[in-house]
């Protein structure tokens, strides 16, 4: 590792001149920001859903930062496994490792220390339920479903059960424990991540396929699979959207606010999954899909905290 070298025949050199020595930009790009900062964003929703009103600020912001901390762990370890694949991919050749900004040793020694940052800073000051989901998350997402998008679309529901635990944690930190509102924003999360995720696979399925990742069905030249599960997917989402009205909860119900916009935002989400499903040119129904569902979670989540809060 040259920077070591670098840093160890100038044992002065500054942390100014540490850090051109080391592509601190090459660290935070390896964090996948936008994906992490999903994860910070539903998981302070699961928390406001819960207490809008924040009343203890400190355990707010220790699971911002912890959540924050572990994503970017994740998110940096799972780059790591997949340097090589990354590195054949036109959309993520350009990636820290393959783009060697960041050598391979760094990015793991990074990402473990982001981790364990994130698991430290959960256990400490939030709770045990949070730290052992947080983990879980961790666990699911870079041992089962990193390898195993390599061997079958199975893949895609087992990321999406890993994506869809951050709200959950929020929820539990605010509560103590999971509770029956906490699954409901867990199921929210994890039927959305389908649709959205089926759009991402089906505009991107060349580039994957030279990865050797196996999202699309053998067979299927033509998407009909992946259309059909985008669109079933699409229809659970609905269930978990519309459930705190049918079910009796531990939180009051929503009220004439979220029913509303979420009766809105479902049709805004389910037509044009249907295109998807029907659509012969998949590829503009995708793109489509994609926004829409970009478009739809934040508005959904903070509809939901905002209602609460009336």
């Amino acid at each position: 590792m040259n920077f070591i070298k670098n840093i160890n025949s100038n044992p002065s050199a500054s942390a100014f001149e540490v850090g051109k020595l080391i592509d601190l930009n090459g660290l935070y790009e390896l964090t996948k920001p936008r994906l992490s900062l999903l994860s910070v964003f539903t998981a302070s929703l699961g928390f406001l859903v819960h207490d809008p009103l924040i009343p203890d600020l400190g355990l707010f912001i220790a699971l911002t930062l912890g959540t924050a901390f572990a994503a970017g762990g994740a998110a940096t370890l799972n780059q790591w496994m997949e340097r090589k694949e990354d590195a054949l991919m036109t959309r993520t050749a350009s990636r820290p490792i393959p783009a060697k900004l960041v050598s391979p040793e760094l990015a793991l020694s990074f990402g473990i220390f982001l981790s364990m940052l994130g698991l430290s800073t959960l256990w400490v000051w939030t709770n045990p339920w949070a730290t052992t989901l947080t983990f879980t998350t961790l666990l699911l997402y870079l041992a089962i479903y990193t390898p195993l998008k390599k061997k079958s679309t199975v893949a895609i529901e087992v990321g999406a059960i890993a994506g869809a635990l951050p709200p959950l944690i929020g929820w539990v930190v605010a509560a103590g424990s999971p509770t029956s509102y906490g699954l409901i924003l867990f199921g929210i999360l994890f039927a959305w991540q389908l649709p959205h995720f089926m759009a991402i696979a089906w505009n991107h399925r060349k580039d994957y396929s030279k990865g050797g990742f196996k999202f699309h069905h053998l067979n299927d030249p033509l998407g009909s699979k992946m259309g059909r599960k985008s669109f079933l997917y699409s229809l659970v989402l609905t269930v978990f959207v519309f459930a705190p009205f049918f079910l009796e909860l531990d939180q009051p119900k929503p009220g004439v606010l979220y029913l509303f916009c979420s009766s809105i935002l479902s049709l805004y989400l389910l037509l044009p999954a249907v295109n998807f499903l029907r659509d012969k040119n998949r590829d503009k129904s995708a793109r489509k899909l994609f926004v829409v569902t970009i478009i739809y979670l934040p508005l959904l989540l903070a509809t939901l905290v905002i209602d609460r809060y009336l």
